[in-house]
């Protein structure tokens, strides 16, 4: 449907808490009497090295200096990648995982900053020296990235800088070639009248003028009048017209509506109002006011539902196709003619009341991020589905103008681009140039470039469960740190701990098909590594989302570590608070 609006798991492997005999003399020399609050002073740093798999794999092999040359990626940066190989120094080597300069930093803000801060910092080494990559290559893939900033709090600050092999780089360039995606540029204009351009605002005020004529001569009367009283309706029709519970002639919010019919016909002032009229004739035959007290049942609830807001405050609508698959629902949707539309009041239904849910306000939100899951979605060949979609698409186009914000179609199918190539012509530009395709490998990146992973339920690669009081420590509103773990490579996130507390974290590889390890590394020389969760293959079947917690009773570090040997891009969510330590 084109142009409408539209649990956390229980803790799985708990680790037993750390023996609270570390009153060291080591921890209280770190409690100032300046800082002795309750709160709890953290840092994050993140370290990027070569798999371990990889790494084992080279020592068996005999290592072949002229090989490592890559002749296959030699047209433009030939002259780049041969660099590298020649220089071999060793200290690289042997600075893969633990670095002194992780702990200095942290120390010397422990003083300043009782209140919970984190510094993440990422560094990669693969198997040639960093020192000798072209200043090119560490250009195009460094960064600095600031987190959200919210309620004044110190946020993390992710300082990223990477190294990438000339290997990674053509995987990368040859995996994206694979992914069917069609990147709308469209973004919202403003609907603040002072912002409309001279032409905008001229359009505005006589499309007023016209509605207004149009109320005064009952232009917008429904032509089935009341036999009973037709002189009653008529004067309260011209009272005022309203669509979506908002007058068209009464405030600001106003303005937001005809803009709306103003932007979907190009400005062109007639087509406009002609839009308008047809609107609001359809609404009354249609029984859009009935509609909303109807009861229609609950058996669509799986196929459309709202899940969260994207990066700019949009509620979220998730459309899944693939629940059609059920040959019941199937057939209770679309079998015939009457199963059809009572299937399409009940969309429309859903639609209206989340648009009354809306911000009509100039500033405020008044347009929904649609997301088509295609994931089993039945094919073309399905005529029912197929008129089912041709009528619904040109209903929700004709009558709710400019209510997506973006869609984006997700585990996309080869099949379904010669379906909309066969629709398309049904779709104006406008609607079209919002849309944006992802296949399978890619449908997680897709959704996260537009809602936070947060945000993202966990079926589609993100963090949003459905909570129950049984796993009450994270929501929507605890932020996601998102990172990527290249192909052979092994990212180690090190939770630097100053006092005693309970640390609790979730983290989650989409697709997994990583290795996943947890351990607690005391500061005390005399202590002993606890092992959380020993290194652990993890696949797609297992738990999407791993719920963790551990007791910290002396300084040290938790290192959660995941290895990914495979030669795809890994995308990496975790996020962790801090809880004070009971004895």
């Amino acid at each position: 449907m084109a142009d409408e609006t539209p649990t956390q798991a229980p803790p799985l492997a708990t680790a037993p808490p750390s023996k609270t005999e570390s009153d060291s003399p080591a921890f209280v020399e770190k409690e100032d009497p300046s800082s002795a609050s309750s709160v709890v002073a953290v840092s994050v740093s993140v370290t990027e090295s070569v798999s371990t798999v990889i790494a084992e794999k080279e020592e068996q092999m005999p290592p072949p200096p002229p090989e490592s040359v890559e002749l296959e990626p030699d047209s433009s940066d030939k002259g780049d990648k041969e660099q590298p190989p020649p220089l071999s120094p060793p200290q690289p080597v042997e600075s893969d995982s633990q670095s002194p300069a992780v702990t200095e930093k942290p120390k010397k803000e422990d003083s300043p900053s009782p209140a919970a801060a984190a510094t993440v910092s990422l560094s990669e080494s693969e198997l040639q020296p960093p020192p000798a990559s072209p200043p090119q290559e560490v250009a195009t893939e460094s960064k600095s990235v600031v987190e959200k900033d919210e309620a004044g709090a110190p946020e993390p600050t992710v300082s990223v800088t990477t190294t990438a092999s000339a290997q990674e780089e053509v995987a990368s360039v040859s995996e994206e070639k694979k992914i069917p995606q069609n990147l709308g540029s469209f973004k919202e204009e403003s609907n603040i009248v002072t912002d409309l351009s001279d032409s905008e605002r001229k359009a505005l005020e006589e499309l007023k003028q016209l509605v207004q004529e149009a109320i005064d001569t009952n232009l917008f009367a429904s032509e089935t009048q009341s036999e009973e009283n037709p002189e009653k309706v008529n004067k309260e029709e011209a009272k005022e017209a309203s669509i979506w519970g908002i007058p068209l002639l009464k405030d600001d919010r106003s303005d937001v509506i005809l803009l709306k019919f103003l932007r979907a016909r190009d400005f062109k002032l007639k087509d406009a109002f002609v839009m308008i009229k047809n609107t609001i004739h359809w609404r009354k035959e249609f029984g859009i006011d009935e509609l909303l007290d109807e009861d229609l049942g609950d058996d669509m609830e799986k196929v459309v539902f709202m899940h969260g807001q994207d990066r700019e405050g949009h509620p979220v609508c998730y459309n899944v196709y693939g629940e059609f698959q059920n040959k019941d629902l199937y057939q209770k949707a679309f079998s015939d003619e009457e199963k059809r539309m009572k299937f399409l009041r009940w969309r429309i239904q859903f639609l209206e009341k989340s648009i009354r849910k809306l911000d009509f306000s100039p500033g405020g939100v008044s347009t929904i991020f649609q997301v088509s899951d295609l994931k089993n979605s039945p094919g073309p060949g399905k005529r029912e589905l197929r008129l089912a979609t041709k009528q619904a698409l040109q209903l929700l186009q004709d009558n709710y103008p400019e209510f997506v914000a973006k869609q984006v179609f997700i585990n996309v199918p080869w099949w379904y681009l010669a379906f909309y190539k066969m629709m398309s012509p049904f779709m104006t530009q406008r609607t079209k140039s919002k849309f944006v395709f992802a296949g399978p490998a890619r449908s997680a990146e897709a959704l996260f470039k537009y809602i936070p992973p947060e945000q993202v339920p966990i079926q589609y690669g993100g963090m949003s469960l459905d909570y129950c009081d049984c796993n009450p420590e994270f929501s929507d509103a605890d932020p996601v740190t998102e990172m990527t773990v290249k192909p052979g490579t092994k990212q180690t996130v090190e939770i630097t701990i100053y006092e005693k507390c309970v640390l609790v974290w979730e983290i989650r590889v989409v697709g997994w098909e990583v290795t996943y390890g947890a351990e607690f590394m005391p500061n005390a020389k005399d202590s002993y590594t606890v092992i959380i969760q020993k290194p652990t293959k993890m696949t797609p079947k297992d738990e999407p989302v791993v719920s963790q917690s551990f007791k910290v009773g002396e300084l040290g570090k938790v290192l959660l570590t995941v290895d990914n040997p495979t030669s795809k891009k890994k995308k990496l969510l975790y996020r962790f608070k801090v809880k004070p330590f009971c004895d």
